[in-house]
């Protein structure tokens, strides 16, 4: 491989929410054991050195005021979503700059619905979503995703026409990749969802922040090029954080071809007066979307579809009652420990903080809205994921 994704980076001290914070109420790590980050969405892999090189170069010119989004900037965007994912004649009017995913979530949910109302979501859902429509009083109306016979995540079609109909919705969230089950949609099955959301009228965001990161025999399908309506429908989210690890820059982007809907979600976020770029992650993203950026991507594919298949078979292998879905894209692994925790009389609290006191970092997936869930992030040296599975196995599933 052309980049490192073997070496174990010491990210203390760092600013690294990954290492430096035990996402759960009195657990911590046993002595004898190092902690291995496995919860929050952050990969524990050098990114792309031509982020650095972008950042570094802007860094050394003394001068950080006043800018506008560069023509470079629009260009990089546009030259990756041709090249990643086919998509074409898009301009640099429908491209906005947005602080994070949540934050367009938001400004539309504020631009299109009223507190009160009901909103439509997938269930697991990603724990953000649940933040900004509680934060904002929206109501949440949630249509399960339901496994088929082969364990794969699907959509209710029939689920989610009622539910709309029957709270009278006109706004719903598109996850694609889905987060927390990591199923890659295909075309077929967003033409069905984006028939029920035309046949109901509703405006759609469609975060795609997990779109670059889809694993070995599988594509992504933008939510946009279904269909034209879709494609006007749809206020559709990007971001080269998630793909990059570049959350600490902050930065993300949105894909609005319908003026309308552009005009309404761009005056909602403008009236904080606080959704505006940082200087260094524009340079970041010019940094990420150059050539060197899709081989690093193409590799750390490579590398994720490893660590997936490894893990996945490991936990059917050694830990009999743990159900999952191998995922098709994202680096997370989302366990269904109930079965596992009733036979041996254990509480998923109990279960969550023995994993945690032999250092695997791992999280209560219950806020995705499953009662004994467990999130697990695979984002980190082969070795690391290697040892993480030997430790739940040894000291925790045994």
């Amino acid at each position: 491989m052309t980049y490192d994704f073997t070496t174990v980076m010491d990210r203390r001290g760092r600013d690294a929410l990954a290492v430096d914070v035990i996402p759960f109420p009195d657990a911590k790590v046993d002595e004898g054991f190092d902690a291995i980050p496995m919860w929050i969405a952050d990969m524990n892999f050098a990114t792309v050195p031509t982020i650095q090189e972008h950042i570094i170069e802007r860094v050394n010119h003394p001068a950080y005021g006043y800018f506008n989004p560069s023509e470079e900037y629009y260009n990089s965007i546009i030259d990756w979503q041709r090249k990643r994912n086919n998509v074409e004649g898009l301009t640099a009017d429908a491209i906005g700059y947005e602080n994070g995913v949540l934050g367009c979530l938001a400004a539309a949910t504020q631009a299109f619905t009223a507190p009160g109302e009901a909103v439509l979501l997938h269930s697991p859902t990603y724990i953000g979503f649940t933040h900004v429509f509680e934060d904002n009083g929206r109501k949440m109306v949630l249509s399960d995703l339901v496994q088929d016979e082969n364990g794969v995540w699907r959509m209710d079609y029939e689920d989610m026409d009622r539910k709309i109909k029957e709270h009278k919705i006109h706004f719903a969230v598109f996850c694609s990749p889905h987060n927390p089950t990591g199923r890659v949609w295909e075309r077929e099955e967003i033409e069905k969802a984006m028939e029920v959301y035309k046949r109901n009228n509703c405006v759609v965001i469609s975060d795609e922040i997990w779109s670059d990161l889809i694993l070995a025999g599988h594509k992504h399908i933008p939510t946009q090029t279904v269909s034209e309506d879709a494609k006007m429908r749809t206020i559709a989210i990007y971001a080269p954080s998630k793909t990059f690890n570049l959350a600490g820059l902050i930065g993300s982007y949105h894909i609005i071809y319908n003026e309308y809907f552009r005009d309404r979600v761009r005056k909602q976020s403008a009236l904080s007066h606080y959704n505006s770029m940082n200087v260094l992650s524009m340079h970041a993203l010019i940094g990420a979307y150059r050539p060197e950026g899709h081989v690093w991507v193409d590799e750390l594919r490579e590398v994720l579809s490893g660590n997936v298949d490894y893990a996945y078979q490991y936990i059917l292998d050694n830990f009999p009652g743990v159900k999952l879905a191998k995922p098709q894209g994202t680096y997370m692994l989302y366990l269904d420990c109930e079965e596992w925790c009733k036979e041996k009389g254990i509480t998923i609290d109990e279960l969550i903080k023995a994993g945690i006191r032999v250092g695997v970092i791992w999280q209560d997936g219950r806020p995705f809205h499953r009662p004994y869930a467990i999130r697990m992030n695979l984002a980190l040296p082969r070795s690391r994921v290697e040892e993480a599975m030997h430790r739940l196995h040894e000291y925790v599933f045994k």
